[in-house]
């Protein structure tokens, strides 16, 4: 609930006349949750001031890529660590779940979900791919190609996190190589 909410939400109680004990109750308790919320806004807000100057510090170009924002990056280099520990593109997609896994049996190749990996990593890529996809843009354009070729919403949405992974991921490295070529 944003600061204007509870504001609108004071001035409310503010007109509230209670007339039995309960109501006197409820109110009480409204109060109470009123304050609290203010309490944890407070808190969200100073948090992401921190995440800011965290994601400041460590010079990531990861808020370029549109739909991943200063808590989504957070959580991600939370996650992560040093990138360098995934030597390539496609370890770092099995380890966010993000790598479907081959279900094949004969002649017949099939993938299905992959349920594993970390799924903190899985939930980022999932909130970047549903933006990208809500907001138009390149990841907008590769989604709609996946359905044309006749992939459901699901797939398509899915094959947009492995992509997305890629990108993450080269992001990570190339953050990694310029910081350390600057260092030398």
């Amino acid at each position: 609930m944003p600061a204007d909410c509870a504001d609108k939400a004071a001035a409310l109680m503010k007109g509230i006349r209670p007339v039995t004990a309960t109501d006197n109750c409820r109110r009480d308790i409204a109060r109470d949750l009123l304050a609290d919320l203010r309490r944890l806004d407070r808190h969200v807000k100073g948090n992401e001031a921190e995440m800011r100057e965290a994601i400041a510090a460590t010079r990531t170009t990861l808020t370029t890529l549109p739909g991943l924002g200063t808590v989504l990056a957070a959580k991600v280099l939370g996650h992560m660590g040093d990138i360098s520990r995934f030597p390539t593109e496609h370890h770092f997609a099995s380890y966010t779940g993000s790598a479907p896994l081959d279900a094949s049996s004969g002649n017949n190749v099939r993938h299905r979900l992959n349920t594993g990996g970390n799924r903190a990593l899985n939930s980022v890529l999932h909130t970047i791919a549903v933006c990208q996809i809500r907001d138009g843009g390149r990841g907008q354009d590769y989604y709609l190609r996946k359905i044309a070729e006749g992939k459901t919403p699901s797939e398509a949405r899915r094959a947009l996190k492995r992509r997305l992974s890629n990108v993450v991921y080269r992001i990570m490295k190339r953050d990694q190589r310029n910081h350390l070529a600057q260092a030398a």
